[in-house]
């Protein structure tokens, strides 16, 4: 099969924000404790901190996580994470049918995210909580004040504010799942009085507001007018939620899910400015997807799941070789969407629905998904272009029209580069691809950086790490040989 893709140096998108690649750590199964934290671990920090799972994070080069959730932030007292650990409640989380013990809290998650190299982006409980605890809580992370709760912070050890400048007001509230989940009227009163007091607190911060939980509930759109039409004038961002999955066993209609992520994208862009051109305003509401990955197998697991145990193995996905390739594709979407899409978090990070498992006292691996996630994170940096790609594609049964080959295309000016990331969804067939990039004196094809494997159903394991990236060997300028079912980074040199 032979595909073209062409791309022009003054034919742009947008510049990335770095922050497209960020990630989740919620208070979740094995997220946090045995995930990030186990301090009886043999290979922890002084904080109690596994030092294997950093280092694979820091292979990421990570930029944002959201914290503390999730479902979870929605009965979450933040104050009960603060202080003397000896002195915290342990708690029922209503969310995950499990007992919190309370000894990660906001404390511990900034060191922890100082150490990981990475920002937070806190969410605040706007279920059985609200602007009053919200005031406070920003207070004592970004306050310099000698006021109440920015003197609690001193006295629990930490003298300099955190600093956090990337807020979410709640999370999901359309869904009845959610604890005091909202109708869009009383969640966009709230959230727009929430927004109020903590950019006064604190007006250089950043503000997401939720959008529908899903693209698929009766809620959306309405939902997200009815929300932007109060906060549009508080908030920067509207928050997008998906996650994807194979049920039927159909890996091109599985493959074909980028092209439902594309529009999904779009279309809230589109009720974005629908409001502000309901509203006459001069600013523009950009978009943060900051839940989005491959969940379906393990996706009600917490419904038969044995009641309130602590960290229990909770929503633990194993990833295979095609949930990579479509982790890739999204993650194109992204990059190719980055004029309206800033942030983007994938979920989540360690244990739960990730790219980094853990064993309990044992060691930490790479799940099929870490790669293409490592590689855009690591070299999808820059602009995107707009480019024009020319590939054979088949029909989804649910009607989209998918092309063969999946591809972005992101020049880096600094480090003299363009990056071409592709996917070939075709399950029988290679591609001969033809790369035409103008404005780029001299270009040529310097590394080739393939994720492959015959068998699609491929997982990694923690003896044994089948899906890992090679590097091809260059042969010539043009054609480029593509794999039939691979994810691929070619690095052009100009």
């Amino acid at each position: 099969m032979n595909a073209k893709i062409t791309a022009s140096k003054s034919c742009q998108i947008d510049k990335i924000d770095r922050r497209i690649y960020g990630s989740f750590i919620e208070h979740l199964g094995r997220a946090v404790y045995n995930g990030i934290y186990e301090p009886t671990h043999k290979d922890t920090d002084d904080c109690g901190f596994r030092r294997d799972v950093l280092e694979l994070i820091k292979q990421l080069n990570i930029p944002v996580v959201r914290y503390p959730g999730g479902n979870f932030v929605s009965g979450y007292n933040w104050e009960d994470g603060i202080g003397d650990k000896s002195k915290r409640p342990c708690k029922l989380d209503l969310a995950w049918l499990s007992v919190e013990t309370n000894e990660v809290g906001i404390d511990e998650f900034q060191e922890w995210a100082r150490r990981a190299g990475t920002d937070i982006m806190m969410a605040v409980n706007l279920g059985t909580r609200g602007p009053d605890e919200a005031r406070n809580l920003i207070e004592y992370c970004n306050s310099s004040t000698s006021t109440y709760y920015a003197n609690l912070r001193r006295q629990n050890g930490f003298a300099e504010p955190f600093g956090i400048k990337l807020w979410c007001l709640g999370n999901e509230m359309d869904g009845d799942w959610q604890i005091c989940h909202k109708t869009a009227e009383e969640y966009g009163r709230v959230a727009t009085e929430t927004a109020k007091v903590l950019k006064w607190v604190d007006p250089s911060i950043e503000l997401v507001a939720c959008g529908s939980s899903d693209p698929n509930m009766p809620t959306y759109g309405e939902w997200e007018r009815t929300v932007l039409d109060h906060t549009y004038d508080y908030v920067d961002y509207l928050s997008l939620h998906c996650y994807y999955g194979n049920k039927a066993k159909n890996t091109p209609d599985f493959l074909a899910r980028a092209e439902d992520m594309d529009k999904f994208i779009k279309a809230t862009a589109d009720i974005c400015d629908e409001i502000k051109a309901k509203k006459n305003s001069d600013k523009t509401i950009n978009l943060s997807f900051d839940e989005w990955n491959i969940w379906y197998r393990t996706k009600d697991e917490e419904k038969t799941m044995q009641r309130w145990q602590i960290a229990p193995h909770l929503l633990e996905e194993k990833f295979n070789f095609e949930d990579a390739l479509l982790v890739g594709c999204m993650l194109m979407t992204l990059q190719n969407n980055c004029d309206r899409v800033k942030i983007a978090c994938l979920a989540q990070l360690v244990n739960v629905i990730a790219p980094i498992m853990t064993e309990n006292d044992g060691p930490a691996w790479r799940q099929t998904i870490f790669y293409p996630y490592m590689y855009a994170s690591l070299y999808g940096n820059g602009t995107t272009l707009k480019a024009v790609t020319e590939s054979d594609s088949y029909r989804s049964s649910d009607g989209f029209d998918a092309p063969y080959l999946y591809s972005s295309v992101i020049h880096n000016d600094e480090r003299k580069e363009v990056v071409v990331f592709a996917v070939n969804r075709s399950l029988t067939e290679d591609i001969e691809l033809q790369i035409k990039l103008d404005g780029f004196d001299g270009y040529t094809l310097k590394e080739h950086i393939e994720l492959y494997s015959d068998d699609i159903n491929a997982t990694n394991t923690i003896d044994n790490e089948k899906i890992k990236p090679q590097v091809r060997k260059i042969k010539g300028e043009s054609p480029i040989s593509l794999k039939k079912h691979s994810w691929n980074m070619l690095i052009f040199k100009y």
